[in-house]
């Protein structure tokens, strides 16, 4: 029998940096009976505080909340703020660790180019960094990647990437996290590897965590209908 929408639970989807609604379709459309879906805008600020709150502002009052890379940073966020509205938690191929001097030049470089014309949003070079080197030659996944960037921009792009450089280490406040959580990442991410997500794991009180074989930094697109099971069980029975 199927839920109706009164039963069914508030589900917030957070992207990541270049990523929109498409990211999350396969989980919307697959967990479609046991959840009212919404994919949250994380293009319109500047930093993870403000990002959060507008999540906040723009959400009923207890959702569960799934997140993805720079979605989880803001997710952390939200759980700093305001734990009480959250009924679940899954991330994503996120960190909750700040950006290593390295990573923050990268950063600042990337914004730089942006700032003078030259944003090319994901390009073929960066895709090894975000998929499963299998996954390369597939033609619809990668065009959805791209497409994804283009439709962010170059505009929010530099907003994004500069709520990321100022994002706080989160490692200290995930001791706090009560809400059921999911910690789910691919085995093959370049950008946030399997340790940091189990990392994240241990600090939170009774987390799961979750490593999709065969998968890189975006098992939502690469491998949807197992990350799609996965937040299934959780919404079940976290």
């Amino acid at each position: 029998m199927s839920e109706t929408a009164a039963d069914r639970v508030p589900l917030l989807f957070l992207p990541g940096l270049l990523c929109c609604g498409a990211l999350w379709e396969n989980q919307a459309r697959h967990l479609a009976d046991l959840a009212e879906s919404r994919v949250m805008d994380l293009t319109t600020a500047d930093s993870v505080a403000a990002l959060a709150a507008s999540v906040l502002t723009d959400s009923p009052p207890r959702f569960a909340l799934a997140a993805l890379s720079m979605g989880g940073y803001v997710a952390m966020e939200i759980l700093r703020r305001a734990p009480e509205r959250v009924l679940k938690l899954a991330l994503v191929d996120t960190t909750a660790r700040p950006d290593s001097p390295d990573q923050l030049s990268r950063r600042r470089g990337l914004i730089g180019l942006a700032r003078s014309g030259k944003f090319r949003g994901v390009t073929p070079r960066l895709l090894p960094l975000l998929i499963h080197p299998d996954r390369l030659a597939d033609h619809d996944l990668t065009t959805t990647i791209m497409v994804m960037a283009e439709r962010v921009g170059q505009d929010a792009f530099i907003r994004q990437q500069t709520a990321i450089m100022g994002r706080p280490d989160s490692r200290p406040s995930l001791a706090a996290v009560t809400c059921p959580t999911l910690v789910v990442g691919g085995r093959e991410d370049a950008l946030t590897p399997p340790p940091l997500l189990a990392e994240i794991a241990a600090i939170i009180p009774g987390a799961r965590h979750v490593i999709i074989e065969e998968c890189g930094h975006l098992p939502p697109l690469e491998r949807p209908h197992a990350l799609s099971a996965l937040l299934r069980q959780w919404l079940i029975y976290a």
